[in-house]
């Protein structure tokens, strides 16, 4: 799907972590026509809290696909990423590093 940001589908699943057995969360449809999946933010605060409790692996794999649907959402608009870069939260900077690599990846598209 042309209109689908990156990694939406992968987001789908990773996303499910939040919910009820039996309970789906849905993509949703922006004004621009692109499609997001529900549940990135609240998931990726949970990643960054297991980040911050020491794993990696999964955990990081799983906040750089969110990346690309928190930038579309506008999250690194309301806090650019070196404000997530900034203090001592290792998860919160992490996700500012991978926002950064993000907007550079995309700025020379």
């Amino acid at each position: 799907m042309a209109d689908e940001i990156l990694h939406t589908t992968a987001l789908n699943a990773i996303n499910q972590k939040l919910v009820a057995d039996g309970e789906r969360l849905p993509a949703v449809k922006l004004k621009d026509g692109s499609t997001v999946q529900t549940g990135t933010v609240a998931t990726m605060l949970l990643n960054i809290e297991h980040y911050n409790q020491g794993a990696r692996g999964d955990v990081e794999r799983q906040l750089e696909l969110a990346v690309p649907t928190l930038a579309k959402i506008g999250l690194f608009d309301l806090f650019s990423p070196h404000e997530w870069c900034a203090g001592d939260n290792p998860g919160r900077a992490f996700v500012g590093r991978l926002a950064l690599a993000h907007i550079v990846d995309e700025s020379g598209r």
